[in-house]
């Protein structure tokens, strides 16, 4: 069963979602944690 379907599921693009929202705190933190640096 292929992780990117072509047209993915309910309870399949949800977790998708899920884990470019995780993705994207990861890098905004990253970037606050850059800009806050000395």
């Amino acid at each position: 069963m292929p992780v990117l379907d072509p047209q993915p599921k309910n309870g399949q693009k949800k977790l998708l979602l899920v884990f470019g929202g995780m993705l994207l705190v990861t890098v905004v933190i990253g970037v606050i944690a850059s800009i806050a640096s000395p």
